[in-house]
């Protein structure tokens, strides 16, 4: 029996699951994150602002954050999609295979920040290119073998293939010399591997 056609997911549901997965912040990571143009992106924040699901946060941290009613309108819309596509089973599946790489994963981010010489862990400044570079292809190793979960998980729906242009996009900033790329901003692989696994568990409703 023939899967139904995958939907493309709205851009209104784009913008408030953006906000679901990676948090309050402004339009240039709604941007980068949802993949959609800055000025629709702010046309979709107006939107989703006057049905009560989004609100302007100020202050030092300022951003748009989700309300109440928008997290829960968010999470309705998502299994709504989810079952529409009838895409459950293919997404489990996927996400039983991140769930593999994801120990490796925070292994390699402890390697970068941290490094052990002479049996004591001290904090990584990055004065050893040669070390550096062994942990960076390291983390190559691991996106090689992330590439095909993600392309499960985009073709099962296409909203998920945003991850996979972030996470390259990431690693190549950092092979260029831009090590906050690996794990220290907003656009670092560490931070797009972490929006994926709150997308994977908040798409399927599960728990940590």
């Amino acid at each position: 029996m023939n899967r139904p056609k995958t939907p493309t997911t709205d851009p209104g549901l784009l913008v408030l699951h953006a906000l679901r997965c990676a948090g309050a912040t402004g339009l240039a990571r709604l941007h980068l994150v949802t993949g959609l143009d800055e000025s629709d992106v702010e046309s979709e924040l107006i939107d989703l602002g006057a049905a009560g699901l989004v609100t302007w946060v100020p202050g030092a941290l300022s951003g748009w954050s989700l309300t109440d009613a928008g997290r829960a309108a968010d999470a309705e819309r998502i299994t709504a999609e989810l079952e529409s596509a009838g895409a459950r089973t293919a997404v489990e599946a996927a996400y039983g295979r991140f769930l593999v790489l994801n120990p490796e994963l925070l292994d390699l981010c402890t390697a970068w920040q941290l490094r052990g010489i002479d049996d004591v862990l001290s904090v990584n400044d990055h004065s050893d290119p040669a070390y550096d570079a062994q942990v960076l292809d390291r983390f190559a190793d691991l996106d090689r073998r992330v590439t095909p979960v993600a392309a499960e998980l985009a073709a099962a729906l296409p909203r998920f293939g945003r991850y996979r242009v972030r996470l390259a996009d990431a690693l190549g900033h950092a092979a260029a010399g831009r090590l906050e790329y690996v794990t220290d901003s907003t656009a670092s692989y560490h931070t797009v591997w972490a929006e994926l696994h709150e997308d994977l568990l908040t798409t399927l409703g599960t728990q940590r």
